[in-house]
């Protein structure tokens, strides 16, 4: 399963920056406004150590992460939803992703100009939302007339219920609620995500901070009053480590007393936002990485392998990853480590598993 995230922002906060440094490809960054015109679309892999250790107990010939999909879209400006800029155009983009990581920056640098002249995370934050808030409006105030012209020729329980829930969306956004805060029905929720509402869609705060502030942590006091999780990237350092192998990324980050980089919390705070969890599969031939919704059962698991994996599922033989290491496949089924669980398991991340499927 791969998933799409929209980086957004203002111009010159360092997406375009970001998005080079974490997909390893090249975009035009120029130290102006508006200069990507067309989103670029990037997949990466989705870093995962559990699976180098599961390839060498599985002695696997290959090890097959999952991806993400990362999508940089131009710049967004106070206006846009009335379209301003290059306006609209890039909302429809932005409607695609199934979560935004809105980039903010929080340093300080002369060269680098910012489309408001000065430096502030909490405002550029606050006209990226305002111009989300308004492009929904205009989409819930449409439907809303749409489905009371259908309701006028006749009762209809579905558009009914539908309306109803729209309605309450176009007060919430008046109330100025982000539509991801409000408390809904998984019904309600259903006709939301159906509409493609950009203050549905799950939300990170990537706040692009300087080398120094990364280690001291100083930006938080910049961005103490965003209302959501905050994922700290030195845009300028993760473009350095995209340069390096995998061993000097590990030494340069060690040498700043990190474990990780920005672009691996990024990822892991975007599973988190969207609500997945990856299981896993081993054996000789490869180790991989499938990622499923949280709350998935086996068979729609099973179904991620193959789509007749979910219609022929019988059961899954479970076993811890750590388990899985440490003893190896045949030991673990040997010491009672691996559980068979049928049509009602509940994945949870970290499974290592192997599906029985009619043949």
């Amino acid at each position: 399963m791969s998933f799409q995230v929209g980086i957004v922002g203002l111009p010159n906060v360092g997406k375009s920056t970001l998005f080079s440094a974490i997909t390893k490809k090249q975009v035009d960054c120029a130290n102006y406004p508006f200069c990507t015109i067309d989103p670029n679309v990037g997949v990466v892999e989705v870093p995962d150590e559990r699976l180098q250790k599961l390839a060498a107990a599985s002695k696997s010939v290959k090890i097959v992460p999952t991806v993400i999909e990362f999508v940089d879209i131009a710049g967004l400006v106070k206006g846009a939803a009335e379209g301003q800029g290059l306006g609209n155009k890039f909302l429809a983009h932005i409607r695609e992703a199934d979560a935004i990581a809105q980039v903010v920056r929080a340093f300080e640098d002369s060269n680098v100009l910012h489309v408001d002249g000065s430096v502030d995370p909490v405002r550029d934050a606050d006209t990226i939302n305002t111009e989300l808030a308004l492009a929904d409006l205009d989409v819930v105030t449409k439907r809303i007339s749409g489905l009371e012209r259908q309701l006028k020729s006749g009762s209809n329980k579905q558009a009914e219920a539908e309306l109803a829930t729209v309605r309450k969306a176009l007060e919430e956004l008046n109330h100025g609620t982000m539509l991801r805060s409000g408390t809904w029905t998984d019904e309600e929720r259903v006709v939301l995500k159906g509409l493609s509402l950009l203050t549905f869609k799950p939300m990170l705060y990537v706040v692009n901070i300087n080398e120094q502030q990364w280690q001291d942590g100083s930006w938080q006091e910049r961005t103490a009053t965003l209302q959501g999780r905050c994922v700290p990237i030195c845009v300028k350092l993760e473009a350095e480590l995209a340069s390096m192998s995998n061993e000097e990324q590990s030494e340069y980050l060690a040498t700043l007393g990190k474990a990780q980089s920005g672009l691996a919390e990024l990822i892991q705070a975007s599973y988190e936002a969207l609500g997945l969890i990856t299981f896993l599969t081993s054996g000789p031939e490869e180790s991989r990485a499938w990622t499923v919704r949280r709350g998935a059962k086996a068979p729609e698991a099973a179904g991620r392998i193959h789509s007749d994996f979910e219609t022929h599922f019988i059961r899954v033989e479970v076993t811890p990853w750590q388990d899985f290491v440490a003893f190896g496949e045949v030991a673990c089924r040997a010491k009672a480590l691996t559980r068979v669980e049928g049509k009602d398991y509940v994945m949870q991340d970290g499974d290592t598993c192997y599906f029985r499927v009619d043949a």
